[in-house]
């Protein structure tokens, strides 16, 4: 398990509701182990116009291999037209730590490697 890497996936999202139901499915369909987000405040430039609002950051933390499969559903199913989804590699993770997001991601690889061998 030592070779394993893990990912912070970071996204925002308008409510509390959407960042937590999205989180919610993403973790039951076991593409990330756990979500964490919070209340914070976004300062930025959309359409020509400057916007001060609230918002709600989610970090979704996945091991590196599922990082890919994480991405591309949270970009299907999220609220925004244009969302936040940056990948962070992290280091120094303590190994039972890794070893438990490793483990968590495993019912993906097993869901995908089940339905490529349904297709055959």
């Amino acid at each position: 398990m030592s070779k394993a890497k893990a990912v912070i996936v970071i996204s925002t999202f308008s409510t509390e509701e959407s960042a937590a139901e999205i989180g919610k499915k993403l973790v039951e369909k076991g593409l990330c182990a756990c979500v964490n987000f919070a209340k914070i405040r976004s300062i930025y430039s959309w359409k020509g116009k400057l916007e001060d609002q609230p918002e709600y950051i989610a970090f979704f933390k996945v091991a590196k291999g599922s990082a890919k499969a994480l991405k591309q559903e949270l970009a299907r199913v999220h609220p925004y037209d244009v969302p936040e989804i940056v990948e962070i590699k992290m280091s120094d993770v303590s190994k039972p730590y890794l070893s438990w997001l490793a483990d968590a991601g495993s019912a993906h690889r097993v869901a995908k490697k089940r339905n490529h061998s349904a297709k055959q």
